[in-house]
């Protein structure tokens, strides 16, 4: 790895503005396709942070007392802008996370949906109203914003996932305050502005650059009403702990193991695609990849072979050189799933396709691992029973439809899952008894539409909310119900009886 040198250093956001900040401590940020540190980013210290989220608190009773058509304006001037440079947004991502151009662009594209969605925030908003529940009693509900809200995000969708949540906070009056990873820093400071030129009020969106110091303060700051977070299990099972015991509102989106099930009836040519592109695509550094393939019957055979040609064929290098899939994020992480092929070889599964021996189209000190399919998995190998985050697809086999259930159904996890099939009914039956929150039927990355809402079920959600649609709204809002009578003088008069509806 090699330092530009004097390198630019990543700054904060608030009011509208670079804020340098007084901590004194950064972080490398590199191009994974090169193995260069480009720039460094400020890692926050308490100080920093409290300034952060001081200033969304400070603007959020203006935001909150703009008015729905005011603020969805904004929304939709921010869709506009954003529609018209996306490209520059997944220029950032490739250049930080690595991904190839196209899939960076998907990303921003995916995102948009939920701000598109953000922009019907007035009729989202609309409560109910009951006229004379009693007589001369009305009743009416509405939803109000919560305050500050938090947003940390993980390195691999910077725009994304992020996305999920601050157009529904916005749109709902709330103030942001969003902590991209370290790792890909920038593109939370390019969506920053880009708020400031659609019109955003100064501190309505902030963004707090920073490790582990930077999050604690956002979990424990007694300002911040609520938390969204997406990442590993067991840093949303800390997340969710610490938010929860300061009186927080949390949606915590942990780790995932998904399971795509192919039963003997499927077309394989189909499944062995979608199985590349979901096992592959991103450099599996996606928490809806497929990472365990579960073979019914006497397909398996058949099946590797299918995903080994394609897998073989896939051109692995520089995110802006066309290539299908780029490096992973950095050296260490690259090393990390580079060692559960390592396990896996050693623990008797079958490499069928190790791509520990790539030769990538790209820089030599990029951090590269090429597809890899592995088969003969069993559940007891480290590569099935840990989130590996890396373009590793392990094939599992099994006699039934029943034991792929129960196989599944098994896993801590439940974040998505996959079954191919031509049979609706085998297709109906999957869909009652899986255990997993988001399912696929011939579609290998079940995430849903903007209008849905995002989320898992066991150990990858904690909390009650999932992400954007309904859920989302409701996560960054809380419903009042206010009770109206309208009394003549003549009508007074105390009376200590319990109220009834009559």
């Amino acid at each position: 790895m090699h330092t530009t040198t004097n390198p630019q250093r990543i700054g904060h956001w608030v009011d509208n503005q670079p804020f340098a900040g007084t901590s004194e401590r950064a972080a490398p940020v590199t191009d994974p396709a090169t193995g260069a540190v480009t720039r460094e980013v400020a890692l926050a210290h308490e100080g920093d942070a409290r300034a952060v989220i001081e200033a969304a608190a400070a603007a959020f009773p203006a935001w909150r007392d703009t008015s729905l058509a005011k603020r969805t304006a904004i929304v939709f001037r921010f869709r506009e802008l954003l529609n018209a440079r996306k490209e520059e947004l997944a220029a950032i991502i490739t250049a930080e996370h690595g991904k190839v151009l196209s899939d960076a662009l998907g990303e921003v594209t995916r995102g948009q949906e939920v701000v598109e969605f953000a922009c019907g925030m007035p009729h989202l908003l609309k409560g109910a109203f009951s006229e004379n529940v009693s007589t001369g009693v009305d009743v009416h509900s509405v939803r109000r914003p919560l305050g500050v809200v938090g947003i940390i995000a993980p390195f691999n969708f910077p725009a994304m996932v992020p996305m999920w949540f601050f157009p529904l906070a916005v749109a709902a009056g709330n103030t942001v305050v969003l902590k991209p990873s370290e790792k890909a820093p920038s593109a939370a400071l390019w969506l920053a502005e880009l708020w400031a030129e659609a019109g955003l009020p100064a501190g309505v969106f902030n963004v707090l650059q920073g490790d582990k110091v930077a999050v604690d303060e956002v979990l424990t700051h007694k300002t911040v009403k609520a938390v969204s977070f997406v990442g590993s299990t067991p840093v949303a099972q800390y997340v969710y702990a610490t938010a929860t015991a300061h009186g927080k509102r949390v949606q915590a989106l942990g780790g995932a193991k998904n399971h795509a099930v192919v039963l003997p009836d499927a077309d394989l040519d189909t499944a062995a695609d979608a199985l590349v592109g979901a096992g592959f695509g991103s450099a599996g550094e996606r928490c809806m990849a497929i990472s365990a393939v579960v073979a019914v019957g006497d397909v398996a055979d058949d099946l590797v072979g299918r995903i080994a040609e394609r897998a073989r064929a896939l051109r692995t290098g520089d995110g802006t050189r066309g290539c299908d899939m780029g490096p992973l994020v950095t050296a260490a992480h690259r090393d990390r799933v580079a060692g559960y092929v390592d396990r896996a070889e050693a623990e008797g599964a079958t490499l069928v396709v190790d791509g520990r021996e790539v030769t990538a189209d790209g820089a030599p000190d990029g951090f590269w691992l090429g597809p890899t399919l592995v088969d003969h998995v069993t559940t007891d190998m480290s590569c099935y029973t840990d989130e590996i985050f890396g373009p590793v697809l392990s094939v599992l086999r099994v006699d039934t439809y029943d034991e792929a259930l129960d196989l599944v159904n098994a896993n801590p996890f439940g974040n998505g899952t996959a079954l191919f099939t031509n049979d609706g009914g085998a297709a109906r039956r999957f869909n009652n008894e899986v255990e997993v929150g988001m399912v696929g039927i011939n579609v290998p990355i079940p995430v849903p539409t903007a209008y849905y809402s995002f989320g898992g079920w066991k150990n990858s959600l904690f909390g009650d909310s999932h992400a954007h649609g309904t859920e989302g709204v409701h996560f960054f809002t809380r419903g009042k119900v206010v009770t109206t009578r309208w009394r003549t003088p003549a009508e007074g008069g105390v009376d200590l009886g319990f109220p009834q509806n009559v």
